[in-house]
């Protein structure tokens, strides 16, 4: 049976809230709060455009700002019109306990503020009403203008409620705060914050997220470790899995899998080095084989979703991981696909995701079509393509893709137009890609389930 509280048009809920707030007050309030499952918070319905300290009503429920406010400045970095902005010391703190399940997956996104000095904040929690706090995790550094999501995991028995910290440095922003809580087996809402954006099968969501197997949907190509077989020699990385091209120079493919697990807040290395695990006599590129070439050094896995740890991140620069992708088609088409994927994981997905490309002649920033790069030791790719599985976090991934499950294909051209449109507009089916490749993707998934989703071109969400 529904909460009487569950109220689904927003001019009802607030005024409902307006007149809760005048007959209840705030402790009412925030007993209210708690029975919200999943709590989310964009902070786009509160108002508060000083530092002083105030306790400010939201839709999750009542938080305390000290030394806080909600910005909407050019300057503050927010996902949509508003966010958290927090100076000298201050906090956000609940002042509500939020009480479901056994574990707790909080995720936030934060950027420094304009361009104030990078800020040290942390998250902390309470479970006896604020009385007591203990940190969650490690102490976070913010560095980037643009915003970064980290993720804490922290088992809970009981109720609880959080503050965010800030410990030193410039001014900071704070953007989309979400906890979900797991450890119910009957848990349906949990299925529905996993579904946002995509129509998945299953409703097994209740377990945290994990780091599973790369290449836990298939070998596409088939590729070996062995030596003789260069142009199709596996490399298998626990951050991800590389079919890589000797004559190429570059991989033909590279397979990963991303949910929250892998997330952090390990800064970006920009430590591209040589693949040093390559058999003797393999082309060994270096990152100088790139200079002047009028291409990036593009990754396949990107280095923002293995940004868990130090070690992590700098995976994703080993240079059997990139490419030579024109910089427009890297920094704005195909970064946007990859932002988007993140947007999915932050929405209680997990994805498998494989990256590659296939023809030849690209053109970068230097024009003209060009066949390969550093007098023919790179090939540079005509297209880029990428296939993402995308299931709600759950486990038994593979057996857990059905006729329904999302698969989101793309296929780029590699040249400097290709920001003439969004990624979504290069959507296309996996069977045009695998006519395109030669290559038989979702090989571990039934194949009459096989046959339905490779079909189809997707036409979800996109943002």
């Amino acid at each position: 049976m529904a909460s009487p509280f569950t109220i689904h048009n927003p001019i009802r809920k607030k005024l409902l809230r307006s007149l809760l707030m005048l007959i209840f007050g705030a402790a009412s309030m925030a007993s209210i709060a708690q029975q919200k499952i999943p709590l989310k918070e964009g902070f786009e319905q509160g108002n508060k455009l000083s530092y002083q300290n105030e306790e400010v009503a939201l839709p999750s429920g009542s938080w305390i700002f000290t030394d806080a406010l909600i910005g909407q400045s050019a300057l503050d970095k927010k996902s949509e019109a508003k966010s958290i902005r927090i100076h000298h010391q201050g906090t956000v703190t609940m002042n509500f306990d939020y009480a479901y399940g056994n574990t707790k997956l909080i995720t936030l996104y934060h950027a420094r503020y304009g361009n104030d000095a990078p800020s040290v904040w942390a998250l902390y929690a309470s479970t006896d009403s604020a009385k007591t706090w203990q940190r969650v995790g490690d102490s976070v550094i913010t560095k980037d203008n643009d915003f970064k999501m980290v993720t804490f995991i922290k088992s809970y028995s009981g109720k609880i409620r959080f503050q965010i910290r800030k410990l030193s440095g410039g001014r900071l922003n704070i953007d989309d705060f979400s906890i979900v809580g797991n450890g119910n087996s009957n848990n349906k809402h949990l299925a529905t914050f996993g579904a946002s954006g995509c129509n998945c099968a299953g409703t097994n969501t209740d377990t945290i997220p994990t780091r599973d197997n790369n290449l836990a949907m298939g070998n596409p190509s088939n590729a070996t470790t062995n030596t003789t077989d260069s142009n199709n020699y596996l490399i298998s990385r626990s951050q991800y899995t590389v079919s890589y091209n000797n004559s190429y120079g570059e991989p033909n493919w590279t397979s990963w899998h991303l949910s929250a697990a892998w997330k952090g807040s390990a800064a970006r290395c920009d430590c591209f080095t040589s693949d040093a695990s390559l058999p003797t006599g393999y082309n060994k590129i270096v990152t100088g084989n790139y200079t002047n070439s009028g291409f990036d050094r593009g990754h396949l896995c990107p280095s923002e979703d293995r940004d868990g740890s130090d070690s992590d991140n700098r995976a994703t620069f080993v240079m059997t991981n990139i490419t030579p992708q024109a910089p427009i088609l890297n920094q704005q088409t195909w970064l946007g696909f990859e932002t988007y994927c993140r947007t999915l994981m932050s929405q209680g997905n997990e994805l498998y995701i494989i990256a590659g490309g296939y023809g030849s002649g690209g053109t970068g920033s230097n024009g003209g079509d060009s066949m390969t790069i550093n007098k023919g030791k790179i090939k540079v790719y005509a297209h880029f393509w990428k296939v993402a599985v995308v299931l709600p976090v759950g486990i038994n991934d593979v057996s857990r893709v059905s006729a329904s499950t999302r698969i989101i294909a793309i296929d780029m051209p590699n040249n400097q137009t290709t920001n003439a449109h969004t990624w979504d507009y290069y959507r296309v089916s996996v069977d045009s890609i695998e006519a395109a490749t030669g290559y038989n993707f979702l090989s571990n998934v039934a194949t009459n389930i096989q046959s339905t989703i490779e079909a189809t071109v997707d036409n979800g969400p996109t943002q």
